[in-house]
């Protein structure tokens, strides 16, 4: 076998598994749906060709290869196979084959024992596509997983999550036993395409990954008063929707203020929702994230002391509701200097970049395990999308890359 990486065999994998599961509309492998069972098959294929390696699946229905090492301790590599309805052909994927790869080679070049013991892990469900919970299978290992929350999930045919986790062998109430999976992992390394157009817009292939953004996630209701739209003077008006639209370009103006954060408006509702009413009510979604805690708290104060002076210049109430709430995720700083030196040794120059996604790695970081992502160039900037692509030379530049990351990883873990 040869202990050179091979970049073009996981472009030709990642195609062969593309004609497998997907069809004209883009990739179908939903978690826990009989195509992702036959992707795990698939996955399984490859992994028993790897001489040396242990495949089996944790209480979470994680899938982990390892490859035992002279010490315990571990590196591990990590992805997803699950996808979004409709998704693109790269989402997670590439992650994983990239490590298969990478297993080939240091199987191969170790004689089927390196220094430490490397261990590369398809993470269950990362997605939530089914049941709207992302990340399962990283936050049950993390011990993060609410399970009363977990227990009330259904998918739109009214199928729990935990009977659907039967159909695959997992046990629902023993997933975080999971965790054991991390008690000897030193470091974790994922590659990722980025999904957005930072890369595309400085038309460079390769970025290191400084963390995953922190969240803030409320719902917005404006109250004001119903009023027929025709015998309604403007300045006798409670309009709950005008207050609101104010709303919109400030928390524009609030992002841009904070260097690096984004701000989302993704939904408006109004009552009664008749043309000839003046609103009544209107209900907005407010998305804020930013990779620097304190950042991401003045962004929400700043949007909520925006919508209260709006409301009070419409003579309206507003009131806010907490939908969701997740710490910045940094990761590790000396792993970000490996991951740069390996992107710029393969291809001469890289950039630093948080993730406005969340990833499975925010997961193991929070965990406590030191974590690094790469990112590799998404054309059009978009995922989650049939048309998601990334030019073939960068596909095989960040195999390489990553490769590269993944051995002088190796050495950090073996010497720390």
């Amino acid at each position: 076998m040869s202990t050179e990486i091979d970049p073009k065999r996981t472009v030709a994998e990642l195609k062969d598994l593309r004609r497998l599961t997907a069809d004209g509309n883009g990739a179908q492998r939903v978690a826990f749906t009989p195509m992702w069972v036959k992707t795990r098959v698939w996955l399984r294929q490859k992994l028993d060709e790897v001489s040396g390696l242990e495949v089996r699946t944790d209480a979470a229905g994680n899938l982990w290869a390892t490859l035992h090492g002279d010490s315990e301790r571990a590196l591990l590599i990590g992805g997803h196979m699950d996808s979004v309805p409709n998704g693109g052909w790269l989402d997670g994927c590439l992650n994983v084959l990239a490590g298969v790869e990478i297993l080939r080679r240091i199987s191969a070049q170790y004689g089927g024992r390196p220094p430490v013991t490397v261990r590369l892990v398809d993470w269950a469900d990362e997605e939530g596509a089914r049941f709207g919970k992302s990340l399962f299978g990283s936050s049950a290992c993390s011990g993060n997983l609410d399970m009363d929350e977990a227990r009330k999930l259904r998918d739109r045919d009214g199928i729990g999550l935990s009977d659907a986790l039967k159909t695959v062998g997992v046990d629902f109430e023993r997933v975080k036993e999971s965790g054991a999976e991390l008690v000897n992992a030193a470091a974790y390394l994922e590659l990722h395409i980025e999904q957005g157009p930072v890369l595309l817009d400085l038309d460079l292939p390769l970025g290191a990954v400084l963390g995953t953004f922190g969240v803030e996630r409320h719902a917005i209701t404006f109250h004001g008063q119903a009023a027929h739209s025709g015998s309604t003077p403007m300045n006798r008006r409670k309009d709950a929707f005008l207050a609101a639209a104010k709303l919109s370009p400030e928390i524009y103006e609030i992002a841009r203020r904070s260097g690096n954060g984004v701000c989302t408006i993704g939904s408006c509702t109004t009552k009664p929702g008749i043309v000839t009413s003046v609103v009544e009510e209107c209900r907005i979604t407010l998305d804020q994230r930013h990779l620097d805690g304190a950042a991401l708290a003045r962004m929400l104060q700043e949007a909520r002391e925006a919508s209260e002076r709006f409301a009070k210049e419409g003579n309206v109430r507003v009131n806010w509701e907490r939908l969701w709430h997740i710490e910045p995720r940094p990761f590790h700083p000396e792993l970000i200097e490996l991951c740069n030196a390996a992107i710029k040794e393969t291809c001469g120059v890289s950039h630093r970049l948080p993730s406005g996604p969340l990833h499975d790695a925010a997961e193991v970081a929070c965990a406590g395990v030191p974590t690094i992502m790469m990112f590799v160039q998404s054309l059009h900037g978009i995922s989650h999308n049939k048309i998601e692509d990334t030019k073939e030379e960068h596909l095989e530049l960040c195999v390489k890359a990553f490769d590269r990351l993944a051995e002088e990883a190796m050495r950090w873990v073996a010497a720390s």
